[in-house]
This record gives structure tokens, sequence and C-alpha cells, in this order.
């Protein structure tokens, strides 16, 4: 490795799917299971699909539908708690051997680790550190993991994406050196970290398909394209980042948001999104003050749902409030206004996402005994005695009776985490590690939903 800073970064291979298959005692490596929820039917995604489903070419996040009739597979139903108390027992892991500022949590299944001043304290080399790690994992929580080794952060991930899931030992190690030695005419391009198809478009109208041609384009020509964005992408066309773990941790934004959304599991009418949108705004109220921040920025989309492959463009656009606030009734009523003012009656609606933007700390003020500021006053008390009750006794135990009219889904959402099931407490535990190769021995087990192509 060159001399310099080392960063490992470790991803789960297909996390969730293969926590439901240690759960239930299978081999990640050789069960075929999809995580998704039967109840959405045969048209929902799947959020994980296992190493063994996807070496026969099912591609993860297809939906149901789209995994061939001729393969059986187990369905799991998805228990985002479990996923997330795995992901806690992992971190527990790494915090064992490096301190949390050494460490970056990049996804629930991802972290990156600056290792540069271990390497002397452990007398390992970064490899030798990475393959420690990978087997730790595997040995206490039974999951697989890859592992990519770089000289900068942008390195290892590219060595995760690219080149681990090629090596035996599902580790891949890149210097700057090797990256423009191995790396400059992989194809397709797509395949490298923060390269979606819009820029792969913009780069072929250049004539470029490779990270050797974005090196070598004068930058002057890359910048007419993708404005300041050109330099960070060349400097990476040359595997050069200069970002360190340290940088991001003290990064503190100018300003920051706050979002609620969800994809409705079926076709809404006017009055019946009105009804998901008069919740939602609810739900953000309720955040912001639970944050102690206020906003004085709202933004809104609907989306219509699809028929024959065609959407009507969406409704939405931005609401300044009158005062900086986070007043259910003032947050409420803006987004209701709003709503009514620019969805169209009789179009199916499908997606409904809330926005708060220029969101900041609050501020004690002086409240006047008269006027607004104090009807302001009493509604923030009735707002926090409902997060007091709440945060005591569950989530359920004061709700709105509107929540239980047809249509509502806050009782719903109240189940989910990040709009998926999360699972019921006795499911979501890690249970103590079965001998996977006991199970391979005796031929594995059975356990969840039988996928349809049975």
């Amino acid at each position: 490795m060159d001399a310099g800073r080392h960063y490992i970064i470790i991803d789960l291979k297909s996390f969730y799917a293969s926590c439901e298959c240690v759960m239930r005692g299978l081999d990640p490596m050789t069960t075929a299971l999809v995580v998704a929820d039967p109840e959405r039917g045969r048209g929902t995604i799947c959020l994980a699909v296992s190493p063994s489903l996807k070496a026969k070419g099912v591609r993860n996040r297809c939906r149901v539908y789209e995994i061939p009739a001729r393969f059986s597979y187990i369905m799991a139903e998805p228990r985002m708690q479990l996923y997330i108390n795995y992901a806690a027992e992992i971190y527990g892991i790494y915090l064992r051997y490096f301190s949390p500022d050494d460490i970056f949590v990049y996804s629930v299944d991802e972290a990156f680790i600056d290792v540069t001043g271990y390497l002397r304290l452990y007398r390992k080399t970064p490899r030798e550190i990475a393959v420690f790690l990978l087997h730790q994992i595997e040995e206490e929580l039974g999951l697989p993991a890859t592992c990519g080794i770089g000289t900068n952060l942008y390195l290892a991930k590219i060595a995760l994406d690219i080149t681990a899931k090629h090596a035996p030992d599902r580790i891949g190690e890149l210097t700057e050196k090797t990256f423009c030695k191995t790396m400059w005419r992989h194809r397709p391009i797509t395949d490298f970290w923060r390269i979606k198809r819009g820029v792969q478009r913009r780069l072929h109208r250049l004539g470029i398909g490779d990270m050797y041609g974005v090196a070598h384009t004068p930058l002057p020509i890359l910048q007419k394209a993708f404005g300041i964005d050109a330099v960070i992408l060349q400097d990476h066309a040359w595997g050069r980042e200069p970002t360190t773990i340290a940088e991001i941790k003290a990064y503190k934004p100018v300003s920051r948001s706050i979002s609620v959304g969800q994809v409705l599991l079926r076709d809404y009418d006017y009055d019946g999104a009105l009804l998901v949108v008069r919740e939602m705004a609810d739900q953000l109220a309720q955040e912001l003050l639970w944050r102690h921040e206020i906003t004085d920025t709202l933004n809104f989309y609907i989306g219509y749902s699809r028929h024959d492959g065609i959407a009507p463009a969406p409704a939405g656009g931005t609401v300044r409030l009158s005062e900086w606030t986070h007043s259910r009734t003032l947050v409420t009523d803006a987004l209701v206004q709003a709503y009514r003012a620019t969805v169209m009656h009789g179009l199916p609606i499908r997606h409904i996402f809330l926005h708060a933007e220029r969101v900041r700390p609050d501020q004690v003020q002086e409240i006047s005994l008269f006027g607004a500021s104090f009807s302001r006053e009493r509604e923030t008390r009735r707002q926090q005695a409902i997060l007091d009750l709440q945060d005591r006794f569950g989530r359920e135990s004061i709700f709105y009776a509107r929540d239980l009219l047809d249509g509502a889904t806050t009782l719903q959402r109240y189940h989910q985490i990040g709009g998926h099931k999360r699972g019921k407490d006795s499911d979501t535990q890690i249970q103590p590690r079965k001998d996977i190769s006991a199970v391979r021995r005796a031929g594995g087990a059975t356990g969840g939903t039988p996928g349809k192509g049975d």
C-alpha cells in the first residue's frame, strides 16, 4: 500500500436477506430467499435478494413477479427492527477495536473505518485487519461480508463495489496507482460510485465511456457539462479524494430539513388523500417539536397513479409560513390549503411527500398573555403532552379519532420503519447463532413464506 492513510469499508452481503437466513439457521450464501411483503402482492419490490438467487440472475430490488417461476425460494416478511438490531451488533464489534471517531456509518449495512492509527497498534496490515473483522462478523453473527481497502475513502468504496465481489476472499484493494492501472478501462462506467445513468448520458455526449476518458478530458470541457462537480469527477477518475472521516464528522450543514412521505398501498381519491395529508402534516409538526426545531418553509409533492405506463404531471409546490413555527395548526392548515389549490379532482393518487425546509433550532421567545403567541404556547403544550404520553406508553396510546377512519394510515405507519414492517418485538430479537456448518451437513432447514415459484 502507498504511504499515507488507510481506509476500509465493510458491507454486509444482501444484509436483510442474510439476517433472515441466519434467524432460520440457514446458510445465507446458498439459501434462495427474498425479503418482500406478501401482503402487498406480486408487484411489491424485493428489499433484498440472497446471493444464491443473485447468482442465478435475479437482480436486487426487483419486483416479486420478475423472479422466474422456475426458481423455488423463501419469501420472508420484512422485519426492519431486526435488521437495525443486527446493525447495532455489528457496530458493537467495530467499537471493540476502533474509536468511534474513526468509524463513519455510511448506511445500515456499510461502514468506513480509518485504520491508519491501528496498524502499528495491532501489528497488522489493512488486509489482515479486514480479514479479522470479516471473520469476527461471520463467526459471531453468521453474516457474510465484503470489504474494500483504499488509501482514501473513494478508493476503498470502489474496491468494495467493483473488485471485492470478484475476489475469493471477498476483499478488494486499491491505491491511486492500481486504480489507474486496473479501473481506467472498466465498463460500464455506472459501476463507479456517484455515476448514475444521467451522468453516463452526459459523458456519452462528450464521447467518454470510461474513467480513462474522464481523466484525460480537459477540465473546462467537463465543467461546461457538470459545473463544479467536474472537479470531483476528474479527481475521482485519477483515484483522488482528499476528504477524511474527521472532516465528514466535523461538517455542519448550513440548513437542515425534515421529510415525511409514503407510497400508498392503493389508489386514493381526492378526499382520501387529503385525509392522509392531514395525518402526515401532523406528524411533520410533531417531529419538529420533538427535535426542538422550527421552520418557515414547506414543500409538498402529490404523485398521481400510473395507468398504461403514463402518469399525469405531479402536483406540488412551496408554501411560506407566516412565522417560524412547529405549530400543528399552522403547518396543517398551510399544507391543506396548498393541496386544495393544486391537486386535481378525479385523478387517483399514489405518492405523498411533505418536506420542511430551512429548519433551525427553536429559541425561547417572550410569550404574551394575549393574542396568537399565547394560543401557540397552549398548542405547543398540548403537542408536548401527546409526545410525552407516546414516549411513556407507546405511540398507539393516544391518537386522533380521524386515524380510525377508512383510508387513514397513521396507526399502520406506527408499525413501520422506513415504510416497511417493523416486525413484532418477539421476532426482532437476535437469536444465538446456529452452527451453519451443522445446517449444511443436515441439508438445511425451512422457514418463512415459500415463494410462488415453488
